[in-house]
């Protein structure tokens, strides 16, 4: 379209109208003139308007969506970060829970045992120490321990310190292949030497080759003389085969140490012999015996019960109405006070008087 003079002119008067309308609609408030065509213009392009929302509004989510995804990427790595958290608490907890449980069983078996000790903890192994097992644990000299001393934990005999710093010590393993511990069998004196094998098992040579052993049987330390470097009774192992091999000088047997050596963490260094040798009294109770123990219980608690149900039926008592009744030489006597009215065994014996008085025959004159 040229601009011509007459556009221009059209272009003024559209304007001219355009403002004189909106000042009559401004004017009239609400009794508008233009109202009704108003209404008419939104009832017609209504539909229009939201139709063509419709098909805009998968564009304006997009759009929406990428304006937003920086706070959503936010809030996502937040819930992460909490369920680290949470994930790292839960873990602290399991780890508190079972130093928990590892102090408790250390301090019953060095209560079973008498057995003085210092607490330590495991904070290296002995990968500087050559090919031998060996760990470090955060106790030395300035805590009282010294070279020589029995390592044990709440399962069993751990190993002994071999070296002594001011605040740190090396423990030599149980299962070391240069360790041996004289060893006793347990309900009896037969004993022997255990050698570690640097695996999970122990070699135990017995002096007596006629010694009777089986699998199954449990065997504790002998002790050493001054108590250096092993204190008597902290448990070994168990048996779990017998070399049948006849000939020899001695019966070797293969025992499952109770320490697991890859799993330690708190260990207690004794400090303190016991006064008096334990002997078997640091074993913890076998399975079985648990189980009859606890089925006695049970047979006692049962015998109890029955008792308590048969107290209310004594012999003997004196009821609330004053009538004593007791046996006597298999009968049933009854006593009655003065005033009461008898009960049913008066009556028995009433009939049986007058039954024999009337069989006799003064009576029945």
């Amino acid at each position: 379209m040229r601009d011509t003079r007459e556009s221009r002119l059209l272009l003024v008067l559209l304007v001219s109208i355009a403002f004189a309308l909106i000042t009559m609609d401004i004017r009239g408030g609400d009794n508008s003139p233009l109202n009704g065509p108003r209404e008419a213009t939104a009832a017609f392009f209504g539909p229009v308007e939201n139709g063509v929302a419709s098909a805009v509004d998968p564009v304006g989510n997009a759009i929406a969506a990428v304006r937003e995804s920086g706070g959503r990427h936010d809030r996502i790595s937040e819930l992460e970060r909490e369920n680290a958290e949470l994930r790292q608490q839960l873990g602290s907890e399991a780890h508190r829970d079972s130093r928990i449980q590892q102090l408790d069983d250390l301090l019953q078996t060095a209560g079973a045992g008498q057995y003085g000790i210092v607490g330590a903890q495991v904070i290296a192994i002995g990968a500087t120490q050559g090919f031998s097992w060996t760990v470090t644990i955060d106790a030395g000299s300035r805590d009282g321990i010294a070279r020589d001393m029995t390592v044990l934990n709440g399962d069993g005999l751990v190993g002994r310190v071999t070296t002594v710093g001011p605040s740190t010590s090396t423990v030599l393993l149980a299962n070391d292949p240069g360790f041996t511990v004289g060893t006793r069998l347990e309900g009896g004196d037969e004993l022997g030497f255990a050698t570690g094998r640097g695996d999970n098992a122990l070699d135990v040579q017995l002096l007596n080759q006629a010694a009777q052993v089986k699998k199954g049987d449990r065997l504790v330390t002998f002790g050493s003389a001054e108590d250096k470097p092993f204190v008597p009774g902290v448990p070994v192992g168990e048996v779990i085969n017998v070399d049948r091999t006849a000939g020899d000088l001695t019966r070797t047997v293969q025992v499952r140490p109770y320490v697991a050596f890859t799993r330690l963490d708190l260990v207690g260094v004794v400090v303190e012999p016991p006064r008096d040798n334990p002997r078997d009294t640091v074993l913890p109770p076998r399975p079985e015996d648990e189980k009859k123990s606890a089925e006695d219980e049970g047979e006692k608690t049962d015998k109890t019960d029955n008792t308590d149900q048969g107290d209310g039926s004594g012999t003997g008592d004196e009821g609330e109405d004053g009538t004593e009744s007791g046996t006597e030489d298999g009968g049933v006597q009854n006593r009655t006070t003065p005033g009461e009215s008898p009960g049913p065994g008066d009556s028995n014996a009433r009939r049986e008087q007058d039954a024999d008085q009337d069989d006799d025959p003064a009576t029945r004159n």
